[in-house]
């Protein structure tokens, strides 16, 4: 063995041999032949130890007289000392390889390949896959090592042991640079994509390449969710995953991503495509005017480093630049029809004949019979997501279903449907229609909306007239809690003559005919006011009246005598008993109301639009 300086100055050489720039096989090939001119080893090797599978692999060698030969590259961990250096921490030496019983395979590769005596030494370092490894030397003849060459070797494999780090870490360097040039250039493809005009299923596919996952796009603007690779493989491949997803399993997921955006959640999502199938799956709202308009859904493991939230990033914003034109589409195809329909009803046009060309350039044949189908949003209708987008498409697919050439206007919390009636037309089908519209609109809002159907009218002035009085019904369904699908015969004829008049001027007639009685009854716990109305409905006859209500028939006109002393109220003639009874009616009606407060404190707005 060489002397102490000369080690030294070895070291200097392994050093500089061993941490020149390369990558990681370069590095061990350069530490395997260093170790073996320096330490005056004949042969060695470094080895990765994969005790998961029982073997240690060759991973580079060196040979100063290398014949062409087969050569073992692959060692059980039974017949290897590898395993016992990593496993003590400490070297293996083996005297006389050719003699030991303890490792056959040595004994015999050393008969085959010539070599006497054997030092593996453990190292700290591992391979790329994150497995120890070894390094093995050998010389021709027998050598006896002493504790400086054991510290010598120990060096040497320290300083290889740098360089191994450096090279994992060149290595992390240049896959992080790659995978960001990847991204980069993928975000590049996006926008290019988007920006030309690419269609939302081309996106999709990109998504899925880039992710390298299985994506599903929600898309809530046309209520549909489009996929990309299969979660469910190999049972549903990706044609079976998308049928999966057009089906009423995916409506039920639609509404489960509705309702997480709903809440603002961004953690995973737990689906149900089928029975007994429960996925898990990541999702990243996509907002459009602090708005969510859809969802990112992506399913499986993921590395959540910085270059995947820079991936996500890019996705998310590329969905929402797509997204966005369709909201832009909508809103402006929604509000130019809308703008022209309260031109109309509102009566606001100048010259009659420019709104004409106006409506038939967007396909509203307002000289034509028309029938107005107006929907009014449950008041509980979720705030948070605008829910007139989702109506809108569920009515617009429910016409087309039943082959209806139905023109939908959104307005403001409801939708109108003018639905073009020809002179053969069933009048009942209209009335199924808007039942249908009333309980499929139930679903996708929580709650059955008012769906009131009007009669068929023509022309600007008699759309404007239909569009009162269909709003007048919906004030009076409001009032008394109705929801459904129904026309002016349903509401009954009261309640429609309060809604035809002016609801101050009817207040005024009640409490001007019998609000002193109502008062006098809530102030004094008396009872002249169901006095007055048993008496009514009895057609004035004292007897009856008496009979019905258990008392003697002079108590009863005693107390209409106090009645007409104090409130000046006289049934006597046929004129005093209608106005008194029309009173009693309005009253109850306006007490039945869910909204209903004293009568004295009432104070209801004239409404004459939805807006």
């Amino acid at each position: 063995m060489s002397d102490q300086t000369s080690r030294v100055m070895s070291l200097r050489d392994v050093a500089s041999q061993i941490n020149s720039d390369g990558d990681l096989d370069t590095v061990l090939r350069d530490l395997v032949r260093a170790a073996c001119r320096h330490g005056s080893w004949d042969l060695g090797s470094i080895m990765t130890v994969d005790a998961a599978h029982g073997y240690a692999f060759v991973m580079s060698r060196y040979e100063t007289t290398l014949l062409p030969r087969s050569l073992e590259d692959r060692w059980e961990l039974a017949t290897s000392p590898a395993l016992v250096a990593l496993q003590r921490g400490e070297p293996v030496y083996i005297r006389d390889a050719r003699e030991s019983q303890e490792f056959p395979g040595y004994r015999r590769e050393a008969h085959e390949r010539g070599y006497r005596t054997v030092l593996v030494m453990p190292m700290v370092s591992k391979d790329s896959e994150g497995r120890p490894m070894v390094l093995a030397v050998a010389a021709r003849k027998i050598a006896d090592v002493s504790a400086e060459d054991l510290a010598f070797m120990a060096l040497i494999v320290h300083i290889g042991a740098l360089a191994i780090e450096r090279a994992h870490r060149q290595r992390a360097q240049s896959a992080a640079a790659e995978q960001l040039r990847h991204v980069l250039v993928a975000q590049g493809s996006l926008l290019r994509e988007v920006l030309a005009g690419g269609s939302i299923e081309a996106l999709t596919a990109m998504l899925h390449d880039l992710l390298k996952t299985p994506v599903v796009i929600a898309d809530l603007v046309a209520g549909r969710l489009l996929a990309a690779g299969s979660p469910l493989s190999p049972s549903h491949d990706e044609a079976a995953w998308q049928q999966l997803l057009d089906g009423a399993s995916g409506r039920e997921m639609l509404a489960t991503v509705r309702d997480a955006l709903m809440r603002r959640r961004t953690d995973n999502l737990m689906l149900h495509p089928a029975d007994g199938l429960t996925l898990e799956a990541r999702i990243e709202p996509v907002m459009v005017d602090d708005e969510p308009v859809g969802a990112l859904l992506f399913f499986g493991a993921i590395d959540e480093g910085d270059l995947f939230k820079l991936t996500i990033d890019s996705a998310r914003f590329a969905l929402s630049v797509q997204l966005m034109r369709s909201v832009i589409q909508f809103r402006f195809e929604t509000r130019t029809l809308t703008e022209l329909f309260f031109e109309i009803v509102e009566r606001r046009w100048r010259d009659e004949q420019d709104i004409v060309d106006r409506a038939r350039r967007l396909g509203l044949p307002v000289l034509s019979a028309l029938r107005m189908l107006v929907i009014d949003f449950p008041r509980n209708a979720d705030a948070a997501i605008d829910v007139s987008a989702d109506a809108h498409r569920a009515v617009s697919q429910l016409f087309a279903q039943q082959h209806v050439a139905a023109h939908t206007v959104t307005v403001g919390g409801g939708l109108v449907c003018l639905v073009p009636q020809e002179e053969s037309a069933d009048v009942e089908r209209i009335g199924r229609l808007a039942q249908r519209v009333a309980s499929t609109l139930g679903v996708t809002l929580g709650h059955e909306p008012i769906v009131v159907l009007g009669e068929t009218c023509s022309g600007l002035e008699a759309l404007a007239k239909e569009w009162e009085r269909c709003w007048r019904m919906i004030r009076i369904a409001r009032s008394y809690g109705r929801s459904g699908a129904m026309g002016v015969p349903d509401l009954g004829p009261l309640p429609m003559l309060i809604g035809a008049a002016d609801a101050a001027d009817v207040r005024s007639f009640v409490e001007g005919a019998i609000g002193k009685v109502v008062e006098y009854d809530r102030k004094h716990a008396s009872a002249y006011l169901e006095t007055l109305s048993a008496y009514v409905r009895s057609g004035c006859r004292s007897q009856p009246c008496a009979d019905a209500m258990g008392l003697h028939v002079t108590t009863l006109r005693y107390r209409l005598s106090r009645v007409a002393d104090l409130f000046g109220i006289e049934v006597e003639t046929p004129e005093q008993r209608f106005s008194i009874e029309l009173a009693l009616q309005l009253y109850q009606l306006i007490e039945s109301s869910p909204t209903a407060r004293p009568l004295q404190d009432r104070a209801e707005p004239h409404t004459s639009n939805a807006r």
